[in-house]
């Protein structure tokens, strides 16, 4: 077992001594895990099955259904384009196809480094500020690519590139 199968596994552990071995810990149970681990990695079904006498489909199932959830690990920061009608008409597709280009990943996807996740939105809620990109938790409207690149490239400590 590798040392990260371990640590995840005192982790989970840790997690599951604070709930109630009862179906309806389920969600709590699972958003507990992946805000200590960052998702929810393969040990973490039959572990949380085990624990609430539920079947691993069934928590898979539970788990897959929900998009807070995630099964593989997000990077350090999480860009979010939005592609609602308003941001897509004010150019956000320009921008997700340069931070694709720039980040070397498509949406859904993690540079290998684990620096950053790129995701994509059906609505941030902001359209009168249309474009909107978040990165973390900062909301950049009326984005333009080169103030998201220069966003990015201040979380990754390098030059901007010049670009429109």
């Amino acid at each position: 077992m590798s040392i990260d199968v371990v640590q995840n596994q005192t982790e989970i552990n840790a997690v599951l001594g604070e709930f109630k071995r009862d179906r309806d810990s389920l969600i709590p149970v699972l958003q507990s895990i992946q805000g200590r681990l960052g998702y929810l990695p393969p040990e973490v079904i039959s572990a949380v099955a085990e624990h609430l006498g539920l079947s691993e489909s069934t928590v898979y199932s539970v788990a897959s259904f929900y998009t807070q959830f995630k099964f593989k690990p997000s990077g350090k920061n999480i860009i979010k384009v939005c592609r609602g009608t308003a941001c897509h008409v004010g150019g956000g597709e320009r921008i997700l196809a340069e931070l694709e280009r720039q980040l070397g990943i498509k949406p859904g996807e993690t540079t290998p480094d684990l620096q950053f996740t790129l995701d994509t939105v059906a609505c941030i809620g902001a359209c009168a500020l249309s474009p909107v990109v978040t990165v973390n938790e900062n909301i950049h409207g009326r984005a333009v690519v080169s103030k998201i690149l220069e966003a990015v490239a201040q979380k990754k400590g390098v030059a901007v590139c010049q670009c429109p």
